[in-house]
């Protein structure tokens, strides 16, 4: 297992892979992107994947498998076999079993787009604008097997404005998503962390 070594699984078109391979490139991110393991075989994460030489490119289809737990084992073994030490989700849109969770213990990164612990789930921005929050952001955590309930790594935040719509808070969400998620990954390999019951300790004090 190499210690800077990532797995990154994606269902959608790749965005935030994007950003991380593109901050791996210029230096800025001293991960390796060893796998990018896809649930959609049309995402498009699986052709930035290819276009960036990843080692190893990889769909595989839930509907091969008896259940959940059984696809994600595959999946768990693929990544093992890559050598990867993180799991990054990127856009991956499928639950992640209990068991998969505790094999990868610690070690499954996850983004967010809103300041955890608020509006957890699939419709965060949505649900932001319905209560009314003045402010939002997003929050790359570990993943646990409460739904967006590990602990948190960083948060950046994100003014809410009155005429914002879905589409327009989203994006701004989305610009702050691509800065924070390839700098905490870098951090996470670089600083590294321990966890003090939920709450992260960085390494350097900060």
């Amino acid at each position: 297992m190499q210690a800077r070594r990532i797995a990154v699984m994606a269902s959608g078109k790749g965005s935030n892979l994007r950003v991380i391979l593109d901050a791996v490139r210029q230096g800025r991110c001293p991960v390796e992107v060893g796998l990018v393991l896809s649930d959609k075989a049309d995402a498009g994460a699986l052709a930035i994947a290819r276009a960036a030489q990843v080692p190893r490119v990889c769909h595989l289809d839930p509907r091969d498998y008896a259940d959940r737990a059984a696809f994600d084992a595959a999946c768990a073994d693929r990544i093992e076999r890559a050598g990867c030490r993180w799991v990054v989700l990127a856009g991956y849109m499928r639950i992640l079993s209990s068991s998969f969770v505790r094999r990868f213990a610690g070690r499954i990164v996850n983004i967010h787009p809103s300041l955890l612990p608020a509006f957890p789930g699939a419709h965060a921005v949505e649900d932001a604008l319905a209560y009314g929050v003045k402010v939002s952001g997003c929050t790359v955590h570990l993943v646990d097997e409460v739904l967006d309930g590990g602990p948190i790594l960083a948060q950046a935040v994100v003014p809410v404005r009155d005429d914002d719509d879905r589409a327009s808070l989203h994006a701004r969400i989305q610009r702050e998503e691509h800065r924070l998620y390839p700098a905490t990954l870098a951090r996470m390999v670089t600083v590294g962390f321990d966890l003090d019951g939920r709450v992260v300790r960085w390494r350097d004090g900060a």
